[in-house]
């Protein structure tokens, strides 16, 4: 189980390197169908890169972590359940400062953007609490 709450808090981490890819994607065709005439307005849906980082922020991150919680509590890693804890809320404020973002100011998406660091570097370090202790070294030895 050790290895199973490592393993889904790297995932968490790799899915927040992947949804800056996807902003990124979908924010850069954005632009390039600009530059090539498009038009975006109230009816723009946005492009795959926005849907991916819809779908990953909404669906598949909160799933990963919410499966990291209930690991947490068999996995018995030292403090894996706080940082457990830690990794869901900041998912959970992820998707409220999102749904903000686009509420109420969109400058709220800065605080959104700074939330993924922080979220990047809890999970990490939940992934690393739960590695393997390293071997001692080894004595060493004189010859007579």
């Amino acid at each position: 189980m050790r290895s199973v709450y490592r393993v889904l808090a790297g995932l968490v981490a790799i899915g927040v390197v992947l949804q800056a890819m996807f902003v990124a994607l979908g924010w850069f065709t954005a632009i390039k169908d600009m530059d090539d005439g498009l038009v975006i307005d109230k009816n723009y849906e946005g492009n795959a890169g926005h849907m991916l980082h819809g779908q990953f922020g909404m669906l598949f991150i909160p799933i990963i972590a919410l499966l990291l919680l209930i690991v947490s509590f068999f996995a018995k890693v030292q403090g894996g359940v706080r940082w457990a804890l830690y990794v869901v809320g900041l998912v959970a404020l992820q998707i409220v400062l999102a749904f903000l973002s686009f509420g109420v100011a969109p400058v709220i998406g800065t605080l959104h953007a700074l939330n993924a660091f922080a979220l990047l570097a809890v999970a990490g370090i939940a992934a690393r609490r739960a590695a393997p202790a390293p071997a001692p070294a080894a004595e060493p030895t004189t010859a007579v």
